[in-house]
């Protein structure tokens, strides 16, 4: 599985490249904070198969990096190899920016 840290897809964003973020937290979660992206809640991810697409990066985000991996460890399992897991999640995103 592939793995970005906060740094390194922080500077992917701003140098706007070709990646698409899912964040895969609850609603409530997301309403707290969030950098964007499509919101699939983990749980909802098999019912929106269609929308995750299979021929660019997409970088995957929970709250601390262990729902994101185990769902990509899921989509991997159904043909997806262009998923990326976010390192430490939007826990170690914030810290990134304190």
């Amino acid at each position: 599985m592939h793995q970005i840290s906060p740094k390194e897809l922080k500077e992917k964003l701003d140098s706007n490249a070709d990646v698409l973020l899912i964040d895969i937290r609850e609603d409530w979660e997301r309403e707290l904070f969030h950098i964007g992206g499509l919101h699939i809640p983990m749980g909802e991810i098999p019912a929106h198969l269609p929308e995750i697409p299979k021929d660019r990066e997409v970088v995957l985000y929970c709250e601390k990096g262990i729902r994101s991996t185990i769902t990509i460890q899921r989509l991997e399992s159904a043909g997806y190899q262009n998923l990326i897991n976010l390192s430490g999640g939007m826990k170690a995103w914030k810290e990134l920016s304190e």
